[in-house]
């Protein structure tokens, strides 16, 4: 039977079950997963939150990461300014990065939505509003979401992935896992 664990990842915990390199101890996987044979289909940022789905199925864990199969990932951003239209739009029509332009996304601003408080809180000033958008990408590029939010002058200070395809976060707390029949 194919194990499929879905995680919600908080604020800075590396996306791996160790770390080795760091000379002092970081929080990983292994803190709050102990069942083994499972490993990340994909990653999420030290700095971001949300979604992660583990998986002992090499098959699986391939369909879920590899842009081949364009699967969509959902995020709910909390962004630096106010995007207006031709903002969205830009991010609609794909962007352009340093490695070349992205696929068209989906987006749209959004109220704030009710999520768990982040610890350490996103920094608060006075004299820069934001606001909240959802954007749906189907490929993965390294911090792909934060460079094309700062790429139509929005840069991110929270970054929360809401759903992986038909998986999402819906019921898990901060921290915790479910894991699901595939």
């Amino acid at each position: 039977m194919t194990r499929l664990i879905l995680f919600n990842k908080p604020f800075d915990v590396l996306p791996q079950f160790t770390d080795v390199r760091s000379p002092t101890p970081r929080a990983t996987l292994s803190d709050y997963i102990q069942v083994p044979g499972v490993y990340p289909a994909g990653r999420l940022d030290r700095d971001s939150e949300g979604l992660m789905l583990l998986t002992d199925d090499g098959r699986l864990q391939s369909r879920i990461s590899d842009p081949r199969f364009k699967v969509a990932k959902r995020y709910l951003i909390q962004v630096e300014g106010e995007p207006d239209e031709a903002a969205l739009d830009a991010l609609r029509k794909g962007v352009v990065l340093n490695d070349g332009p992205t696929l068209p996304a989906e987006a749209r601003r959004i109220d704030p939505p009710e999520l768990w408080p982040r610890n350490p809180p996103v920094r608060f000033r006075k004299t820069v509003a934001d606001c909240w958008i959802e954007l749906a990408i189907r490929e993965g590029r390294n911090r792909q979401v934060r460079r094309m939010t700062a790429a139509v002058g929005h840069p991110t200070l929270r970054l929360v992935r809401w759903s992986i395809g038909e998986w999402s976060l819906d019921g898990i707390a901060q921290g915790e896992w479910r894991e699901i029949a595939v």
